[in-house]
């Protein structure tokens, strides 16, 4: 009996384990899992480095990263903020699916699971990537590397701005549109991660918007444009109410970015529309701020595939979508040797020219000054502290006083033309300041081959607005780059055969 009695397991012993197990185990599980679910940063990869241009990540999620189904949910929840249905309004390009709808998410957006959640946000391609149509009925096609010429930034962050001060954004609101929209979120992200996300996220935007109020003072850009150093100056926490009133409209167009190796090799040419720094590293870091990213969390990795990408990457062709007279392009030939070559290269593939890559000095040249005046030697000096204590810490901006001679690569995508897009296609740049177009529309991807430009006569169309361009506006200013030394002397002819040699590029 009292053998039996030692082999049975003692009642306190069992009620030990399970008070073990109740209290420590099962909460350590949990435990376990809560800190790997919201400490984990697992960024979406792709193989193919294309695919990393169009979707990879930079690191802007961490900061500025939507949880995925808020983004879905957006522009649902606050339509009245948008010019059209959804993102593609704001001229975001989205690819096909198989069954021919559309991709989930648009081009220039990328995805990132960080702090349980997943985040989604721009990527590099959301300003270097567009649509060209041959014709009004024809299909568009995509072209990576190109300025987004249908993508209007400033319409994108007002967007967000205006629906994070709407009532709408709310859980209220919000997670009803979330499961509209297929999330079937599970009791955790339902009742606790998600309304606590829309709660932040309300708040972060606002915030920002606090501090991006000048916006919305400022003159619109218009799609393909961005007002690129107003909005770095936020980064430095300026006072943008007692900026001097000439920095304060200055859009450019957004760059085209093919075939960077050739702007590194064998001599570093000066970047971006004013030439302020001669490296495509730190061109390519600053560029990422307009990502989210901030110098804790731009992901070096990542953005590293990027510059892999551009440095070899190739502009579409004209001849791909229009034929070319070659026999007028021919006559063309020598007359850009003798205007433009010294400038902008020998070709659209030979960038040797004794002035190519070095910064016009703007009493030579002519050109709106808005953007050279928005960059300023505070700006430059402030810049070289961003990356204080890193590796890769700033060391090549420079304030300028001109524009850089640019070369001409895939030249045909790049309208409209000067540093703000102010001259709808490459014929009216060939004529003098007072015979440009005063005003013109942008915003349209169908493509007029003969003056090689973007359509811009038109209003509207598939019921989509136009933005007009008035050039009489402060920061649009079409004049420069003229005389005789710019070609806008020659004849019709000349003009002609020239333009006809510039569809090689």
């Amino acid at each position: 009996m009292n053998e039996e009695l030692e082999q049975r397991p003692s009642p306190w012993k069992r009620r030990f384990l399970i008070l073990l197990f109740v209290t420590v185990v099962i909460p350590g599980f949990i435990g376990l899992l809560f800190f790997k679910r919201f400490t984990e940063d697992i960024p979406v990869d792709y193989v193919s480095p294309t695919e990393h241009f169009k979707y990879g990540s930079t690191g802007g999620e961490h900061e500025m990263g939507f949880p995925y189904w808020i983004w879905k949910a957006l522009p649902e929840v606050c339509p009245q903020y948008l010019p059209g249905k959804g993102y593609q309004s704001l001229g975001m390009v989205y690819e096909k699916n198989p069954d021919g709808s559309d991709r989930d998410l648009p081009v220039g957006t990328s995805q990132r699971r960080y702090q349980g959640v997943d985040r989604v946000f721009v990527n590099c391609a959301v300003c270097h990537v567009s649509t060209v149509r041959t014709a009004a009925d024809k299909p568009a096609t995509i072209v990576l590397g190109m300025p987004a010429a249908t993508f209007n930034m400033k319409a994108f962050e007002e967007f967000f701005f205006r629906c994070a001060a709407d009532p709408k954004f709310s859980k209220e609101f919000i997670l009803p549109e979330i499961e509209k929209q297929g999330a079937n979120l599970d009791l955790l992200d339902r009742y606790l991660v998600y309304p606590i996300a829309i709660a932040i996220m309300r708040d972060r935007v606002l915030a920002l918007a606090g501090r991006f109020d000048w916006v919305f003072k400022q003159h619109e850009w218009g799609p393909g444009r961005v007002d690129t150093f107003n909005s770095a100056k936020v980064i430095f926490n300026w006072p943008m109410h007692l900026l001097d009133p000439k920095e304060f409209d200055a859009p450019a167009d957004f760059p085209s970015i093919w075939r960077q190796r050739q702007r590194m090799e064998p001599k570093e040419m000066q970047l971006h529309w004013d030439g302020n720094n001669t490296t495509v590293e730190e061109r390519n870091k600053s560029a990422a701020f307009g990502t989210g990213t901030t110098p804790p969390t731009i992901d070096i990795q990542r953005i590293k595939r990027v510059e892999a990408w551009i440095k070899d990457v190739e502009p579409l062709r004209f001849s791909d979508f229009f034929p070319v007279d070659r026999g007028m392009a021919a006559q063309g030939a020598p007359i850009y040797k003798q205007y433009c070559a010294a400038c902008h290269g020998a070709s659209g593939s030979d960038f040797t020219g004794e002035y190519v890559g070095t910064v016009e000095p703007l009493a030579k040249i002519g050109t709106d000054r808005r953007r050279l005046d928005s960059y300023t030697y505070t700006l430059a000096v402030n810049q070289a502290t961003l990356y204080a204590g890193y590796p890769w810490r700033f060391t090549h901006f420079q304030k300028t006083h001109g524009y850089a001679n640019m070369p001409l690569d895939g030249l045909w995508l790049r309208a409209p033309y000067l540093h703000n897009g102010s001259v709808p296609n490459l014929r009216d740049l060939l004529e003098p300041a007072d015979k440009r177009p005063k005003a013109f529309y942008r915003g349209n991807d169908v493509f007029d081959p003969v003056k090689v430009g973007f359509v811009s006569n038109v209003t509207e169309a598939g019921g989509k607005k136009f933005f007009r361009l008035d050039t009489t506006v402060p920061g649009n200013g079409n004049g420069g780059h003229e005389g005789k030394a710019y070609g806008t002397e020659l004849s019709d002819g000349e003009k002609a055969a020239l333009v006809e040699f510039l569809k090689t590029f």
